[in-house]
C-alpha cells in the first residue's frame, strides 16, 4: 500500500537542501538539488518504512505554523 509523507524542507548556509519527514523519526535526508532531495528522501523513507511494523501507531501530521517572536 502507498502511503503519503510530508517532508519539511529547508536549505542550510551552504545552499544544500536538508528535508525532514515529521512523521517518521530520523528521517532526513540531503541534496544540492530539490530534485536530489526528494530522491534522497524518497530512498530514506523506504529504509525507514522498513524497519516499522504495522501495529506501530503512524503519527498524524498536523501541519506547520509560522510563530514571530
Amino acid at each position: 500500500m502507498k502511503r503519503e509523507f510530508y517532508v519539511v524542507i529547508e536549505r542550510d548556509e551552504d545552499g544544500v537542501y536538508v528535508g525532514e519527514v515529521p512523521q517518521l523519526a530520523g528521517c532526513y535526508s540531503q541534496g544540492n538539488t530539490l530534485d536530489e532531495l526528494m530522491a534522497n528522501i524518497k530512498e530514506v523513507i523506504e529504509m525507514c518504512l522498513e524497519e516499522i511494523t504495522d501495529a506501530e501507531i503512524w503519527p498524524e501530521f498536523v501541519g506547520v505554523q509560522k510563530v514571530m517572536v
